[in-house]
């Protein structure tokens, strides 16, 4: 759980204070409704967790992006560095967004 705070923290001091709230969209995990994160709400106010209904699985889009992620720049291939895991994601998203289509 700390590192899930810890994340929430990061993306805090990263998106600026002023302007609109943050929407987190989250699934039921127990981990995204233990005391922490009830406490991080609490020192956060404009965060707003909207949690995905529990058996929705196909309201959750990244699920998709994850299966292209993997078949256009992980799969079968050995990284070196951590660089070139970041340059290999950085070209996959650039190809599919010049590509995009819905997911339906």
């Amino acid at each position: 759980m700390a590192n899930w705070v810890g994340f929430l923290e990061h993306v805090d001091a990263w998106v600026p204070q002023e302007g609109e709230p943050v929407h987190a969209i989250l699934d039921n995990l127990n981990v995204h409704r233990a005391t922490d994160i009830l406490l991080f709400s609490l020192a956060h106010p404009r965060w707003e967790c909207v949690f995905q209904l529990i058996y929705a699985a196909y309201l959750n889009l990244i699920e998709p992006w994850w299966k292209v992620l993997r078949s256009l720049a992980l799969k079968g291939r050995r990284f070196e560095t951590w660089e070139e895991v970041c340059q290999a994601i950085e070209a996959t998203t650039a190809y599919w967004n010049a590509h995009r289509r819905p997911f339906v």
